[in-house]
């Protein structure tokens, strides 16, 4: 190794051939060969710290006050691929490695009792067709007002955190961090919302939620209400609780409250399409799977079958394109108050990307808000 360092005429800056020397003879312990690994990647991660700052440095120096957003968000990325034990960008693989982990995980999924190989929505029937929620992939849930939109992606909050111990985050516009801990509790521990926010809580009530407290607070759920508004914003603050917290599902609440910058990006569409595809990017990036709940327009009212369809989506080309799968909420009794499917609700699968579409019925508990498979209580 000397004789290596000498050639480079590195060896000096290595410590000398005294301290190679030591190293060789010192102890070799598993413990010792730790700590040594330890320290090499700690050396390395300070020095790509050091390449990123000079580079955002260079990057600053002589810009362009009305590029400030995108500086910013480059040196954000900088730090987050400096500061990450991972590369940001993982190597290139050869075919044979690919198919080798492509049928071990073939295999894996195939078994009687193989868990799934995505996050867990917490409904059978979803998680069939689906596998669950995979790492890199958008998912958008959509819904005319007053469905069920921010309901759905907290079920699916409460099936990766509470039931499956995955950390999550969900980040809201629409809702403080009061009502979502509300619908949360309410829906665990199957305590009606409107005794919670009327303050008519009952003794039973009172029992149950303190039954179902300890799991709820234990949870590693994430919640972020409102101190973002840009999609930087928000770029910058799941960077950091994927590296801070792993988090496993990242919950986006709601698109069409989104901008792309502090400054109008021509029109509207225009937004949306940068917005869906920076979202898009950010799943892959963090590799974990991202839920945006979007609004349809208003042309399910207007036709005599008012089950939406994918050109419902507001802005819709962006996110249909982006979107990896595309749920569509649907609720008659919405509609019709005397509807023989009075409390179900249909989850329509839209676009399923890797897979085939498919409408899945289930339960709509809008007092405990939320949904649950048809034979639940």
């Amino acid at each position: 190794m000397a004789a290596r360092l000498t050639q480079q005429g590195s060896l000096d800056k290595a410590g000398g051939s005294a301290y190679i020397t030591a190293l060789v003879n010192g102890p070799s312990s598993a413990r010792s060969w730790q700590i040594n690994a330890d320290r090499v990647q700690n050396a390395a991660m300070l020095r790509r710290t050091k390449v990123a700052a000079i580079h955002i440095e260079n990057l600053a120096s002589d810009a362009d006050p009305d590029a400030v957003e995108h500086i910013a968000d480059e040196a954000q990325a900088e730090i987050f691929a400096a500061t990450t034990r991972r590369p940001l960008l993982p190597p290139a693989s050869p075919l044979g490695d690919v198919m080798e982990d492509t049928l071990d995980w073939i295999e894996a999924t195939g078994g009687r009792n193989a868990s799934l190989p995505g996050v867990p929505t917490g409904f059978t029937d979803l998680d069939s067709l689906t596998g669950g929620l995979h790492p890199g992939q958008l998912i958008v849930i959509a819904a005319r007002p007053a469905m069920g939109k921010s309901t759905l992606a907290l079920d699916f909050v409460r099936s990766a955190s509470i039931k499956n111990s995955l950390p999550s985050a969900v980040f809201s516009l629409e809702a403080d961090r009061n009502e979502i801990g509300m619908r949360i509790l309410s829906a665990e521990a199957r305590v009606a919302l409107h005794h919670m926010r009327s303050g008519t809580m009952t003794d039973e009530d009172w029992t149950r939620l303190a039954r179902r407290m300890p799991d709820v607070c234990a949870a590693p759920v994430y919640i972020q209400d409102g101190s973002y508004s840009n999609v930087h914003d928000l770029r910058a603050h799941c960077r950091y609780l994927q590296a801070r917290a792993g988090v496993r599902l990242i919950v986006v609440d709601a698109v069409h409250l989104l901008t792309y910058g502090t400054r109008p990006l021509g029109s509207r569409y225009e937004e949306i399409s940068e917005i869906a595809r920076c979202l898009k990017l950010l799943a892959q990036e963090l590799r974990l799977p991202i839920v945006a709940i979007s609004t349809l327009n208003r042309s399910p009212e207007q036709r005599v079958e008012r089950k939406p369809m994918i050109n419902d989506l507001r802005d819709s080309g962006a996110l249909e394109d982006n979107a990896d799968v595309v749920i569509l909420l649907h609720r008659e009794d919405a509609y019709e108050k005397d509807s023989p499917r009075a409390g179900e609700a249909d989850f329509i699968v839209a676009k399923h990307r890797h897979g085939p579409t498919a409408t899945i019925t289930v339960a709509f508990q809008g007092h405990y808000s939320r949904f649950v498979d048809m034979a639940q209580p």
